[in-house]
């Protein structure tokens, strides 16, 4: 057990660095593509770090050897959405109202496109709808859905790099790999990848410490799977929430999230539609209303026509608190 805690919290360490590395690397390769601040977050950052979470599902869903094994990836698929509009909103949230001071702001409120992130998000509930109900449904040709999941990123990719693009007159701090000069195209590439095979690995271990944890704790796989791995595997999304917030980068942050969670409710969705019988647990359907009762309020906070107070966000991470004792219970 000793070596499983020096592994967690030496993996958790891991992960928070890569993510400097990585978040880092991704700003300058956005700007040497030419992408905009806002797509730079949806797309590039949010492929990025939705690798893991996509990976355990695949893992599971692909080459699991029983039923049991591949309904942890579909524990994975709900968890993850779960997680990012709860606890990752919240960490903005909470980490703008701990750094406002040293970054000079007047109010507590999250400088943010409220209209492209009510538009995401109720894009996002539409899909989820959708992905819940067919969870509750049995009928032949519920596997041939996925590839409408998979469709519907593509229309929302196309519609991300359509879209205004707002580009940030701010200089970047100094690429880690080269900090003198120009860096070019190359070297943010080599960064940014490296930092994601960092992020990978160091993730593979803290989901892999996690499930010690839940055996030791006696929890089922399906529920490690609900509970502990997507908090694991959403780690990174977290972690640069975490970093662009305390750079004064709250769109960043945001589009980070607001992307993940529109990879989150496709590509790991059409996973478990083509290799499982996509039927929902109870734990699974209180996870599906969770999330959208979430995503609700994060409708009606960027719908209003003030800013977003970084007050308001902090309280999401209770609604996760009180998914873990509704499935405890």
């Amino acid at each position: 057990m000793l070596l499983t805690v020096i592994l967690f919290l030496g993996s958790s360490a891991a992960i928070y660095f890569a993510c400097e590395f990585f978040v880092n690397g991704v700003e300058w390769l956005g700007r040497k593509l030419g992408v905009g601040e806002t797509a730079t977050g949806t797309i590039l950052a949010a492929f990025g770090t939705a690798l893991p979470e996509s990976a355990v599902t695949f893992a599971a869903v692909v080459f699991g050897r029983d039923a049991a094994q591949r309904d942890i990836g579909v524990g994975a698929a709900l968890g993850g959405p779960l997680v990012l509009a709860t606890i990752s909103y919240a960490v903005v949230g909470m980490a703008m109202l701990w750094n406002r001071r040293r970054l000079g702001r007047a109010t507590a409120c999250v400088e943010c496109d409220s209209k492209k992130l009510r538009n995401d998000q109720a894009w996002f509930l539409s899909i989820f709808i959708v992905k819940i109900a067919l969870g509750l449904l049995v009928f032949r040709y519920k596997p041939w859905l996925g590839a409408l999941f998979l469709l519907a990123y593509v229309v929302y990719l196309l519609r991300e790099l359509r879209g205004e693009q707002v580009h940030s007159d701010e200089e970047l701090e100094p690429l880690t790999l080269h900090p003198g000069g120009d860096p070019g195209l190359w070297w943010p590439l080599l960064q940014t990848t490296l930092s994601l095979v960092a992020i990978a690995i160091a993730s593979k271990v803290f989901v892999g410490q996690l499930e010690a944890i839940g055996t030791w704790a006696g929890l089922s796989a399906q529920l490690v799977a609900l509970l502990l791995s997507p908090v694991a595997t959403e780690l990174p999304e977290t972690m640069n929430a975490l970093i662009w917030v305390r750079q004064g980068k709250e769109r960043l942050a945001l589009a980070n999230i607001s992307g993940a969670m529109m990879i989150q409710a496709t590509i790991p969705t059409a996973l478990g539609l083509f290799y499982t019988s996509w039927v929902f647990s109870r734990a699974l359907i209180v996870s599906g209303i969770v999330t959208m009762v979430a995503v609700a309020i994060l409708l009606a906070l960027f719908s209003r026509n003030t800013a977003v107070n970084a007050r308001a966000l902090a309280p999401l991470a209770a609604l996760y608190g009180v998914f873990i004792a509704i499935v405890i219970v």
